[in-house]
């Protein structure tokens, strides 16, 4: 007993590795470890039995998680959005407008994964969606496989940083920042990648153009009777709507102020992102007027465009508008979104009741995936704060040469390996609650932790030979050869190694920009508010003695000094350096009330 009581979290490590070697779900993988342990700990002397009277309460107050309720909004979102064609016809849109271009079909597949990672947010749908329409468009003319493979795998993985993404709001709620801030600080980072992939792929074109070919004349459908592209209407409309944005962005102040009660500047996030809205709505304005009235100024190329591209575009950026302004929560606008995406595919005459049923039932399948995980993590966390852990952990990792720099280099290589072989879920319920309050005593902004964890993650599931990516698109890929159903040619398929390849291409970009937002932490913490964000769950009152009380009822103040809690989710690095569970503190105040008894 005295060996497991002085190496008690590594022997709490070492059973949770047990349970996952076997095969058994991390969840209860997660709650058997704890539970076990907590027995041990209990037989050992570490803690008193009635402390784990307590986990009933806490398990209750996770499920009592209200910004957890967004993530099965935005799932059914994205589900809704998937399901009713919206990633058919974003890709046969934006393939024909970037088609004339030596790596046209490739630059859709980069922007039509950003719009579905801000859609959809998985990043399983995202790479199979893509996988099944892209990747046959792309081997038919020609596109070199390995280059094939890299633009699929990398552009689905886009929905691990582009907000609203699932990963952002659980990495939100376990380092206790706010949600909005998380996704506004996201935001320049993962635009940022998504120009990296596209210029890449813009260079290729110049240095390789035969691995990138242009879209052949005979593919593209949208011609007008004249044999005309159709672009100079398309360019019109571009025109009429940066200028609509542009206006918009100077009266910004003056029209959203007044309405929220702000007297201070606009940021810019939601000036971009309602500007944004504003020029979308007016383009598409003007393609239902030039519709209705029969006008023909607009060519079939740019009516696609506006019909197609614009009601996914205004929708993310109106949940996002609503969610930086501070008008919805995170979770409201997650139901706004999942309105808005019912409304889409009914308007398109494509919601029935297998596809509402289908998305229903995946979301519920989620959703219960990630409740059962975090009640798990909690389990195992309610034991490991018992026993000191954070402590051992803060010690390990403080104690490295080379202080902060060391720590986040050590955190982003565990990450990254993690992202190998566990999924986002588990690394995030698992791995950040043991180093959010490493980060917050170094002084380490928790929202730029987040969005480099986020970032790491992404580059993770490329990574041969365990990434996710890599798999979801072997799944739908061909491994020989087969028949193409448009030309009737007998193509090559796609080998593993083919696939492998065109990742670590895109590997390279993402731990460039991964080292950047590193280097560089403004591109996070630029966009954000200076002031520092609460954790209302850390607040905890404590009943004063019956000598302190006042004539007129009870006051409840703060803990005396030197009593005060630090909780592990919060951002605040200047609490004492004692770290508590927030339920040895009520432990504590139970024990008080019986000496005073």
């Amino acid at each position: 007993m005295e060996f497991i009581a002085h190496n008690f979290v590594p022997l709490l490590f070492a059973g949770l590795l047990f349970f996952l070697l076997t095969g058994f779900p991390v969840a209860f993988s997660l709650a058997a470890t704890g539970l076990t342990f907590g027995f041990i700990g209990i037989q050992a002397g570490l803690f008193h039995e009635s402390l784990f009277q307590a986990l009933p309460l806490r398990i209750f107050g996770i499920v009592q998680n209200e910004t957890m309720l967004a993530i099965p909004f935005f799932t059914f979102m994205g589900l809704i959005l998937e399901r009713s064609g919206m990633a058919e016809d974003l890709l046969e849109t934006i393939g024909q407008v970037f088609g004339p271009l030596r790596g046209g079909i490739a630059l859709a597949t980069i922007f039509v994964g950003a719009l579905l990672a801000a859609t959809t947010g998985v990043m399983a749908a995202a790479v199979i969606s893509m996988g099944l329409i892209s990747l046959p468009i792309m081997l038919r003319y020609g596109y070199n496989r390995s280059i094939v493979a890299g633009v699929i795998t990398a552009s689905g993985t886009l929905a691990q940083i582009i907000p609203p993404s699932l990963v952002l709001i659980v990495l939100a709620d376990q380092l206790g920042v706010s949600v909005g801030d998380m996704y506004a600080g996201a935001m320049v980072p993962g635009l940022m990648l998504v120009s990296l992939f596209a210029l890449f792929i813009i260079l290729l074109a110049i240095v390789r153009p035969n691995w990138v070919p242009a879209l052949p004349k005979e593919a593209r459908i949208y011609r007008e009777e004249n044999g005309s592209g159709g672009y100079g209407s398309l360019l019109v409309i571009l025109a009429i709507a940066v200028v609509s944005a542009f206006a918009w962005a100077h009266w910004h102040g003056r029209i959203v102020n007044p309405m929220i009660g702000r007297t201070g500047e606009a940021p810019s996030d939601e000036v971009i992102t309602l500007s944004v809205t504003v020029a979308s709505g007016v383009a598409f304005v003007i393609a239902i007027a030039n519709k209705l009235l029969r006008l023909n100024l607009l060519s079939k190329l740019s009516e696609r465009v506006v019909f197609v591209l614009l009601p996914p575009l205004v929708l993310i950026f109106l949940v996002l508008g609503t969610i930086f302004i501070g008008v919805a929560t995170p979770t409201e606008g997650g139901a706004l979104g999942a309105s808005g995406a019912m409304i889409m595919a009914f308007s398109r005459r494509r919601l029935n009741y297998s596809l509402f049923r289908q998305a229903l039932e995946n979301t519920t399948i989620l959703s219960c995936f990630v409740m059962f995980i975090l009640i798990g993590a909690t389990v195992f966390s309610f034991t490991f704060n018992a026993a000191d852990g954070h402590l051992w952990v803060e010690h390990l990792f403080i104690n490295l040469p080379g202080g902060r720099m060391s720590f986040l280099i050590m955190v982003n290589l565990l990450v990254f390996i993690l992202g190998c072989f566990i999924d986002f879920f588990e690394i995030a319920f698992i791995v950040i609650p043991l180093l959010v309050g490493v980060a917050a005593k170094m002084n380490i902004n928790l929202v730029w932790f987040g969005v480099m964890i986020g970032m790491n993650l992404q580059t993770s599931f490329l990574s041969p030979p365990f990434g996710f990516a890599l798999f979801y698109l072997r799944s739908v890929a061909p491994r020989t050869d087969f028949v193409d159903r448009v030309t009737g040619k007998t193509l090559a398929g796609i080998t593993t190694p083919q696939i492998y390849k065109g990742a670590v291409l895109f590997i390279v970009l993402q731990l460039i920009m991964v080292t950047t937002v590193l280097s560089f932490p403004e591109l996070v913490t630029g966009r954000i508010d200076k002031q520092q964000t609460i954790n209302l769950d850390s607040i905890h009152l404590t009943p004063e003695p019956e000598n302190d009380r006042e004539n007129n009822g009870t006051v409840l103040d703060a803990p005396p000094s030197g009593q005060e809690e630090e909780s592990g989710k919060t951002g605040d690095s200047g609490n004492s350096e004692e770290e508590e569970d927030p339920m040895k503190a009520v432990m504590r105040s139970l024990e008080k009330d019986a000496e005073k008894k």
